[in-house]
């Protein structure tokens, strides 16, 4: 298995490398041999040959600093995910899927367009924790937000709608974005950490794409599930008083 991270160094606010760090774990504890390719540019990576990709969370300067590069890498990117490889991009990196980002002054930034959606900063950080539904499972996602943006124009968010936090462009609205195996969300902390359950969809993911055989029995991790139990019992009493 090969996961390719984007840019470690730039992209990695919150701890947000641990998405890679826990995907890498449960596929090595599922006895398949596991090479991370860290990438300080996309044009060092063979993504054709990629079973993940991932990018985290920066700050708007580190976004647009990363932002050229990364367009230079669009139709590769584009094909690995018309080819289906999984891909979570977390933060203000899952704005770089859209047209385009405008920035607090008013420049307009053009992105991958893998996407229709746009993106625009304004000068107010929304930040908070998030509890909200998703279609892939029965179960709720949690995590962290912290960004400056509103993105309108997703026709398929991650998460259908939210009982605490704010959405794409509104609050409790949907949010993120969900096209086929790739994923982006403003949710950090690191996500995938946090919510058991979208990992197992990442991890079932993968090992289908890549022929791998799946267990009979997924390797139970106590404190992965208590955690989320508590983050989950704690959310609810804010919003069910």
């Amino acid at each position: 298995m090969k996961l390719v991270h984007l840019y470690p160094d730039l992209c990695s606010l919150y701890g947000d490398w641990a998405n890679v760090a826990v995907v890498q774990r449960h596929l090595t504890d599922l006895g398949l041999e596991v090479q991370v390719e860290r990438c300080a540019s996309c044009r060092q990576s063979d993504f054709s040959g990629a079973d993940f990709v991932f990018m985290g969370a920066s700050t708007e300067k580190s976004q647009k600093a990363v932002l050229e590069d990364f367009r230079c890498c669009g139709d590769a990117l584009r094909r690995a995910a018309e080819d289906g490889v999984p891909m979570l991009f977390t933060g203000c990196s899952f704005e770089l899927l859209g047209e385009d980002v405008t920035d607090a002054s008013g420049s307009v930034h053009s992105c991958l367009g893998l996407s229709p959606f746009h993106s625009v900063e304004g000068t107010k950080r929304i930040v908070g924790d998030v509890y909200g539904a998703t279609g892939l499972y029965d179960a709720p996602v949690v995590g962290f937000m912290n960004k400056c943006s509103r993105i309108t124009g997703v026709e398929t968010p991650l998460l259908t709608g939210l009982s605490l936090g704010f959405g794409n462009s509104d609050d409790l609205g949907p949010e993120g974005l969900l096209l086929r195996h790739v994923a982006g969300t403003h949710l950090t902390g690191p996500v995938l950490v946090k919510n058991p359950r979208l990992l197992r969809w990442f991890l079932e993911t993968i090992c289908q794409r890549a022929g791998a055989e799946l267990p009979d029995e997924w390797p139970i991790y106590p404190y992965e599930e208590q955690g989320y139990d508590i983050t989950v019992r704690e959310l609810r009493k804010r919003f069910e008083k």
